[in-house]
């Protein structure tokens, strides 16, 4: 299975050859641009000595903003810290020349320098990067600017800018993820959503645990959120603003059940599950006018759908051949067209923000994998394989995948881990205590 990555810099050289993988030139003397189709396995070794405090009021920000950015870099995989014991160059001065030389002796190939100052309730935070074998600043430096409570967030910017600047993809430090919160006793579970920066800080809670909440979801500008909830006894899917906490239920029909939401990428429509005299189909509804559509109707089991980035399909679940798989469907309904084809079960699909892959749960043989498939369901590859993963949610530049693991036995709890689409550098995300159903925002604005 290949997934085609696009590297720019003489940086792109460097992580070509630790791959085993060959560079090709575009154009002589032209920018270099290489295909990588293997996950790469030997990090690419970078340095982020402390960022330079420019006023007195800076040092503790200038410490911890280049351990932020060291971490969301490392925690990709794709890249490995040389620690500052190792460093021959001290900076002083964030306009200081960078002593090259230094930096090859000890193998780093990548340099991160900043700065920050601080006055009263703002904080400026200045970076740049550099290809020290090739002796070039890469782009030009960036600025950013915040209160002192959102210096975690300036950091994650820097560590998306230089991400961007050496893999030529998008970056997704500077997002959020709405998760259920769990306690309790499993014969008692207390469920409450709540929302954290994607690597585990910040956490804010979003809801009491006097009712049971499931699946939230993101709207697609992060200032909305829908999930499921028991308040009224049975499942409805329920609209809440980020900002303000204010949640209303959305597509209220007598008798029936709603769950399992989903916005549409314009955010103006949502894509739920509605159940009435135990038939289960999906439908649209029109978030402004309230308007409501049904898209399926089968005498089977039709949830967990998804939107193309595009909004003109919909990718879902469903037993109408027997047992769980997954389907295809235009965005107004009509034929559906089946994409799973292995052993087993597969359930809650989510599609790619590329557009060219969909992220599934799949149990088999008595175990759960989350994997991923192309979009005419070829290609499968299965990333993990435990006691129960389950329900995937896709970082904003598509190149990670959270998801929930439940241990087995008695003690068991769910917890929320990551992994890259190639499979490796699966991760646990730390969280108080135990988490599921992550829903990650998109880079926040």
């Amino acid at each position: 299975m290949s997934f085609p990555r696009i590297l720019s810099s003489a940086l792109a050289l460097s992580l070509a050859l630790m791959a085993g993988l060959a560079p090709r030139a575009e154009a002589q003397n032209g920018p270099l641009r290489i295909e990588i189709t293997e996950g790469v396995i030997e990090p690419l070794p970078f340095a982020v000595p402390d960022f330079v405090a420019e006023n007195g009021g800076a040092s503790d920000y200038a410490r911890n903003i280049a351990r932020v950015i060291a971490s969301d870099l490392a925690g990709t995989g794709l890249f490995r810290e040389i620690p500052a014991e190792a460093h021959i160059s001290r900076l002083s001065s964030f306009d200081a020349p960078v002593a090259y030389e230094d930096w090859k002796a000890i193998n780093a190939q990548a340099l991160i320098t900043g700065a920050v100052s601080a006055s009263g309730d703002r904080i400026v935070v200045k970076f740049r990067l550099f290809d020290v074998f090739s002796g070039q600043q890469m782009g030009e430096g960036l600025q950013f600017a915040g209160t002192p409570q959102s210096w975690r967030r300036m950091a994650h910017k820097v560590a998306d800018a230089a991400y961007s600047r050496i893999t030529g993809e998008g970056g997704y430090f500077d997002s959020r993820v709405v998760f259920v919160s769990e306690s309790g006793p499993k014969n008692a579970r207390a469920k409450r959503l709540a929302v954290m920066d994607y690597d585990g800080a910040n956490v804010q809670y979003l809801t009491d645990s006097s009712s049971i909440v499931l699946a939230p979801r993101f709207s697609p500008s992060g200032d909305r959120i829908l999930y499921t909830s028991y308040a009224s006894g049975f499942p409805r899917i329920t609209l809440m603003d980020v900002g303000s906490l204010a949640a209303r239920s959305l597509a209220e029909q007598p008798g029936t059940m709603t769950f399992a939401p989903r916005f549409s990428p314009d955010g103006n429509r949502v894509v739920f599950s509605l159940e009435r005299g135990g038939n289960s189909d999906l439908y649209m509804l029109d978030i402004g006018s309230g308007g409501l559509t049904q898209l399926t109707n089968a005498p089977s089991i039709e949830t967990a759908p998804s939107f193309s980035p595009d909004g003109s399909q919909i990718v879902f679940e469903s037993d109408r051949s027997g047992n769980q798989q997954l389907y295809i469907m235009s965005a107004g309904g009509g034929e559906a067209r089946r994409i799973s084809g292995g052993q087993g079960r597969y359930g809650t699909p989510v599609w790619s923000p590329r557009g060219d892959l969909i992220a599934f749960t799949k149990q088999n043989a008595g175990r759960f994998h989350i994997g991923v498939m192309r979009t005419d369901g070829s290609e499968e590859r299965l990333l993990t394989a435990s006691f129960l993963d389950e329900g995937p949610t896709w970082s904003p530049n598509g190149r990670v995948i959270m998801f929930t693991r439940e241990t087995a036995g008695a003690g068991g709890e769910a917890r929320l881990y990551s992994v890259d689409i190639t499979g490796r550098n699966l991760r646990q995300v730390t969280t108080e205590g135990a988490a599921s159903d992550p829903a990650w925002s998109p880079l926040l604005p």
